[in-house]
């Protein structure tokens, strides 16, 4: 073989063996890069889910009949709003969405003046005036169940209800298992955030998931009547969650109540009649 052959040969051979360099660092790089990804969002998931929003100290609520409480919880103070009647026929325990504060979910009482309802609505911790911050799926359902031991006791021999709406729905499925509501509604549901954390980020595994939130393993529990109310427009929340859900209940051989609100969207839901009615005649039949 000649000198130039060989060289040649050398020449891409040596060409050959830096691109298998280059695409083994290259690799590298890449899995890297995914496992950092992985970590940070295992560590940092609560910014993905709970989108708190604080409210000053002095901040008040001008609301007629609406009372502040302070739910307190290990570590921390968990705030609420109140709302009483002189004789209501019993509570609404509402959970509200990962967005916002009681502030933004509580705008008026009237559904709860017609059907003669007192209303108990909670704020999670960082959000409004609670205090402290999510650290883990338990610490929510303990902060929840807490809250229900705190204000149910003054409705004895009264009507109790746990409202759960959106990201709520998960906690009041949980809250239910372990006391007896005459009442679970459950609003724009998910099956489990395991199951949104898969449809909006199939890349990520599901392992990773400090919050599944598996309201298709505690629904079939629930030994008391399950009401579920799904937007039939549902930008966030596909209305096929909701219809699983009440698969899963009926599997159970459990009673399930579901209506499909046509046209609504899930921030949208509360203000369509048929939602409104619905509730309302739950509420006043129970």
């Amino acid at each position: 073989m000649s000198t130039s052959a060989t060289s040649n040969a050398r020449g891409k051979r040596g060409f050959a063996a830096n691109i298998r360099r280059i695409l083994i660092v290259t690799g590298i790089v890449v899995v890297a890069l995914y496992v950092a990804i992985l970590a940070l969002v295992y560590w940092k998931q609560e910014a993905l889910i709970f989108h708190a929003k604080p409210l000053a100290a002095d901040f008040r609520f001008t609301m007629p009949d609406i009372f502040e409480v302070n739910v307190p919880v290990e570590g921390g103070l968990l705030h609420a709003l109140h709302f009483k009647q002189a004789n209501p026929k019993g509570v609404v325990f509402f959970l509200h969405g990962n967005g916002g504060n009681v502030a933004s979910w509580l705008t008026s009482v009237d559904f709860y003046r017609r059907v003669n309802y007192d209303l108990f609505i909670l704020d999670y911790r960082g959000y409004g005036k609670s205090t402290g911050h999510i650290e883990s799926e338990a610490q929510l359902n303990n902060d929840v169940l807490a809250a229900w031991k705190f204000i149910t006791p003054q409705y004895a021999g009264k009507k109790l209800v746990v409202f759960g709406r959106s990201l709520g729905t998960g906690l009041a499925a949980a809250l239910s298992t372990s006391i007896k509501p005459d009442l679970t509604v459950m609003v724009t549901p998910y099956l489990s955030l395991k199951a949104m954390g898969q449809l909006r980020y199939p890349w990520l595994p599901s392992v990773i998931n400090r919050y599944p939130m598996r309201s298709d393993e505690w629904l079939p529990q629930i030994k008391n009547p399950v009401m579920i109310l799904a937007a039939g427009a549902d930008e966030v929340i596909p209305v096929a969650q909701a219809e699983l859900l009440s698969r899963v209940r009926l599997g159970s051989q459990q009673s399930a109540e579901y209506t499909v609100v046509p046209g609504a969207g899930h921030n949208d839901i509360h203000q369509f009649p048929l939602y409104l009615d619905t509730l309302a005649a739950r509420l006043i039949g129970l």
